[in-house]
């Protein structure tokens, strides 16, 4: 296996449509048109943000030696290392943050530091309008999910569930990444050919729809607010971290009597990392999932790459897929990016 280095240097809501008027090289758009951001290429500038909990200045060096290692420039947002009790600034100066790297011409491209939580909060704050003025790519993962969900849903614009910052950037998870955001295939994603993955269908089939999710805390916390995207005919993914059985349960109970989980076409769940059975007398994971999901009839199955893992997928939010849960494979329809 070559190293890391050899390895990357071998990489040769209707409302808000009415106020949205972007232009493009084509000319003007339909503010309902999903925007792909273009694509990175060696030499780019990328914004790194601190949007939800506190980063440390070790955190961000070490982030800085990874996106050099990948040929590409840091820009620092501006409040990166600011800190406000468990977050990472005020909300108004991360969202600042957010807003300025959108519009900063030299950013090709927008990564958040780590998760944790702090998010939701900033979702009033975003500039939406001119956020869909400068398509970018958007990255991360965990409590990111609000953001990548509500800009895709009121930007109409392309978002990647992947690596943050501080993820652990192996070959595995750079590989569907530049395949994705550098070379922009429409790549076929499956798990790693190892022993300690387990692929367990709930039920059979194949489905396509545009892709969407991220982690159920955050998803669920999001429920009844005006940045979640329109769920008819959509493949759901979903992960967590940390969370008994009962409250794995409890939000999925929750989605469903929101009425998501009966429009949606299928669906994935990738991993519940640490999630404990918690006091007996309890249900397994499976039988949860089988619960809430064997009775819709569509396909689906858990241990996807995705979640707090190391090796993990970068996922279009808001592109076509086609998933097969008979093996457990996430087909792209079209290219993420321009």
């Amino acid at each position: 296996m070559p190293n890391r280095r050899q390895f990357l240097t071998n990489f040769g809501l209707a409302t808000l449509a009415t106020q949205l008027q972007p232009l493009t090289a084509q000319g003007k758009l339909s503010p309902q048109t999903m925007l792909k951001p273009p694509r990175l290429q060696t030499g780019d500038t990328v914004g790194l943000i601190a949007p939800a909990a506190v980063v440390d200045a070790k955190h961000v060096e070490t982030a800085q030696r990874n996106f050099a290692d990948l040929g590409l420039k840091v820009k620092l947002g501006k409040h990166i290392l600011d800190r406000y009790g468990y977050l990472a600034g005020k909300d108004s100066d991360r969202a600042f943050d957010i807003n300025s790297m959108f519009t900063d011409k030299s950013v090709k491209a927008i990564v958040a530091m780590r998760g944790g939580w702090g998010c939701n909060r900033l979702l009033p704050l975003l500039n939406y309008t001119n956020i869909r003025s400068h398509p970018k790519i958007l990255m991360g993962y965990s409590d990111i999910t609000s953001l990548l969900l509500a800009i895709n849903a009121r930007s109409r614009i392309i978002t990647f569930h992947g690596p943050v910052a501080i993820s652990t950037w192996n070959q595995f998870t750079l590989d569907y990444l530049h395949r994705l955001l550098f070379t922009g295939e429409a790549v076929t994603m499956q798990n790693p050919i190892t022993n300690t993955w387990q692929f367990s269908p709930i039920a059979p089939g194949k489905a396509q729809g545009k892709l969407v999710g991220g982690n159920l805390s955050v998803l669920a916390a999001m429920v009844g607010s005006p940045y979640l995207p329109a769920w008819n005919q959509t493949i759901l993914f979903l992960e967590d971290i940390g969370e008994d059985i009962y409250r794995i349960d409890r939000m999925l109970t929750q989605l469903k009597n929101a009425g998501i989980l009966h429009r949606i076409a299928g669906l994935i769940f990738g991993q519940c990392t640490n999630c404990s059975l918690g006091d007996e007398p309890n249900f397994t994971l499976m039988q949860v999932l089988q619960d809430h999901i064997g009775p819709l009839g569509i396909p689906a199955w858990y241990g996807a790459a995705i979640g707090h893992i190391p090796d993990k997928f970068t996922l279009p939010v808001g592109v076509n897929v086609e998933i097969n849960a008979n093996v457990g494979t996430i087909e792209m329809l079209e290219p993420a990016v321009a």
